[in-house]
């Protein structure tokens, strides 16, 4: 049975770390209604976390600004928009490159391909010096469908 809903948020939150899990808890919250499966709620909170966590570490850097995210449901499907204004990123094809990172330290440079596996779709936007938008989209199949 496939549920016809409609809704949406809007959430600003500033890009500390502490928000990351904030993120997750907000959008786990929000997709609740759709029943879904205990692996799709997953899948979700990982991609969000990566976009979270981005927009901080690569978005921002060493400075805090706003992350804006916006969740939208129609019918079964769920978009998630991640956007930040920061720094931008120069080059879309070469950052979602797997293993490629321009952080330093323990970055594996996986967080497009972690986004790209946990959902059907995602769609990434950059402007340097204008920052980056992420549309992660997901269908929830939920558990009614076992």
């Amino acid at each position: 049975m496939e549920i016809k809903m409609k809704n949406e948020f809007k959430l600003t939150v500033e890009s500390k770390s502490i928000n990351e899990s904030f993120a997750r808890v907000v959008v786990s919250a929000f997709v609740t209604p759709l029943d879904p499966t205990l692996e799709e709620l997953a899948d979700l909170k990982t991609a969000v976390s990566e976009a979270v966590t981005n927009c901080i570490v690569h978005g921002y850097k060493d400075t805090v600004g706003k992350i804006y995210i916006t969740g939208k449901i129609a019918d079964n499907t769920v978009k998630i928009i991640i956007r930040d204004k920061g720094c931008g990123i120069d080059n879309i094809t070469q950052a979602m490159t797997p293993l490629f990172t321009t952080g330093e330290g323990d970055r594996a440079g996986l967080g497009f391909t972690v986004m790209e596996s946990f959902c059907d779709r995602i769609l990434v936007r950059s402007k340097v010096n204008g920052g980056t938008s992420v549309t992660l989209i997901k269908k929830i199949e939920g558990k009614s469908k076992w």
